[in-house]
């Protein structure tokens, strides 16, 4: 998890170095309109080939990936700095640019993937979203202070050679990466990355919670665009602080963000993800508008640093929730999904931000710009706390399959895949959950009441809630060995064998609890006079 963690902080720390420089060789090139337009440029391609290669990252090993793409950034970025040592046309750069930027697009949907695997709880799964948050943040804070102190000092071809180093970096940690890789039999098979694509799109089309957060997320995605050129905009025309204070300006957002994430680190247990998710959206416009009404430089700071702790409830609620509501097996391209919606609508947010300086002028363009998201997360905050109340109902399924041995050593898509899966059945008193000889087809874990374990027309067990039941007939291929009888209400969590099997046996750890439980459950449920209590 720390060399995972460590890698996106060098990636990112990249990326922001990057956009700045680049946005510095696109303005003496061009003006604001250049800059706009390299933006567009640049997430055009990203837009639509992310989700073509988002697949990849769901067929194999995810940190192979996050390799590839680092070392490809890499090699971009230093050539970028090569093209602007020599003097060669700027067109080159934007080419270089444009093929960095579609290798970023792919990191972040495989790395988001990645994290859930290295996880076992919702709760942990939350604490490394915060991590990275704050990673970002710092990211978002160091990239452009260190860009600004380079061009200060040096120039962008040193900034440039920084950003290549730090994606190299980025590359080298992910070496090696121990963990054990969850199976995933439904990955498709096809070589047609289109058809495999498209899967993605149809998991978020068809789910309405996935669909909101995606479209919030791009509204999020096209004011960052926009401020791309606005910061450019506001430090050199508005405030009068010169190429460095573009650096300033947007580690303003970096400095907010690392305050935000410390913050947000007191919300990891938190029930209202939703909720906070449209705090965050909403503090990525209102700042923005306020800047537009109060154009001065330490006003503009300390509001761009709003827009950071926005980012950071992003983080946590945001990649959060999208990690719980969608399947492992298709995560990847659903995150691919969302980056192609972040760099197509931060690619219309720079070309927009640049048409409407040119139009109304800077602090009209602010206000405009500004009010999108908070409106946005005003109009779907039902939605979201409904959101929350369903991810609640999942937690304490999750909580409930955590209680059993051979269920705790999963790792969280897996635990999440079974209790989307969950089946509710309820058993009066004295009647039969299933007798000896049954064919076996369920397993059951007790939410509450008590039953007994009948062998040979003997009690040879008690079992009482958090217990599970019923896995040796599944897992042995075998009829069932002993009858299992409700002594009082029973309020039993049923997994059907096709759900319950492949996720229990695919991963190496639950393979091996099961076996071991099912072995020492043979022995134990043997009929005697006494009545033991079963293994918890």
């Amino acid at each position: 998890m720390r060399r995972a963690q460590l890698s996106f902080l060098g990636a990112w720390t990249a990326e922001w170095a990057f956009t700045v420089g680049l946005g510095i060789v696109a303005y003496r090139d061009g003006g604001v309109t250049a800059v706009g337009l390299v933006g567009i440029l640049r997430m055009a391609p990203s837009a639509i080939l992310a989700p073509l290669l988002s697949p990849l990252a769901d067929r194999g090993r995810r940190e192979r990936v996050l390799i590839l793409v680092s070392t490809l950034r890499g090699v971009a970025t230093g050539a970028a700095g090569v093209v602007v040592a020599v003097g060669a046309p700027t067109q080159i750069v934007y080419a270089l640019a444009v093929l960095s930027t579609i290798a970023a697009t792919l990191y972040r949907p495989a790395h988001s993937a990645l994290l859930p695997s290295l996880c076992h709880t919702g709760y942990e799964l939350a604490s490394a979203n915060v991590v990275r948050g704050l990673l970002d943040a710092a990211a978002t804070l160091v990239g452009p202070l260190l860009a600004a102190l380079l061009l200060q000092l040096t120039g962008v071809t040193v900034v440039f050679a920084v950003a290549a180093g730090a994606s190299f970096w980025a590359a080298a940690l992910l070496l090696r990466l121990n963990y054990d890789a969850p199976p995933r039999p439904s990955a498709p098979r096809e070589t047609n990355l289109l058809r495999s694509a498209l899967e993605g799109i149809r998991v978020v089309r068809r789910n309405r919670d996935l669909a909101l957060i995606i479209r919030l997320a791009a509204a999020q995605s096209l004011t960052r665009g926009a401020l791309m050129v606005l910061t450019v905009v506001v430090a050199i025309e508005l405030l009068g602080t010169g190429e460095p204070g573009v650096g300033i300006l947007t580690a303003a957002i970096g400095a907010g963000a690392v305050l935000g994430s410390l913050s947000a680190s007191l919300l990891v247990g938190t029930r209202r993800l939703g909720a906070w998710f449209a705090v965050g959206v909403a503090l990525w416009g209102t700042p923005v508008t306020l800047i537009g009404v109060f154009p001065q430089q330490v006003a503009a700071f300390c509001l761009l640093a709003c827009v950071g702790i926005g980012n950071s409830l992003i983080d946590l609620a945001g990649f959060t929730l999208l990690a719980r509501l969608a399947p492992d097996e298709v995560l990847a391209r659903v995150f691919g999904v969302l980056e192609s919606l972040v760099a197509l609508s931060i690619g219309c947010g720079a070309i927009v931000a640049s048409l409407v300086v040119d139009l109304a002028g800077v602090r009209a363009a602010l206000v405009i710009v500004g009010l999108l998201c908070p409106i946005l997360a005003v109009a779907s905050w039902q939605r979201l706390r409904g959101m929350d109340r369903s991810i609640g109902v999942r937690d304490h399924d999750i909580d409930l399959l955590h209680a059993v041995a051979m269920l705790n050593v999963l790792p969280l898509p897996a635990i999440e895949q079974l209790a989307r899966g969950v089946e509710q059945v309820d058993v009066p008193a004295g009647d039969v959950v299933f007798s000896q000889g049954d064919v076996g087809d369920r397993y059951f874990v007790i939410e509450s009441g008590d039953a007994e374990v009948i062998g040979d027309g003997q009690v040879v067990a008690r079992l009482g809630p958090g217990v599970g039941f019923g896995e040796i007939a599944l897992l042995r291929r075998v009829h069932r060995t002993a009858t299992v009888r409700a002594t009082s209400e029973l309020r039993l969590k049923a997994l059907r064998s096709a759900h319950f099997l492949p996720v229990v046996l695919g991963y190496t750890a639950s393979a091996r609890e099961a076996g071991a439980v099912v072995d020492s459950m043979l022995d134990r449920f043997t009929p005697r006079d006494d009545l033991e209590e079963p293994p918890h």
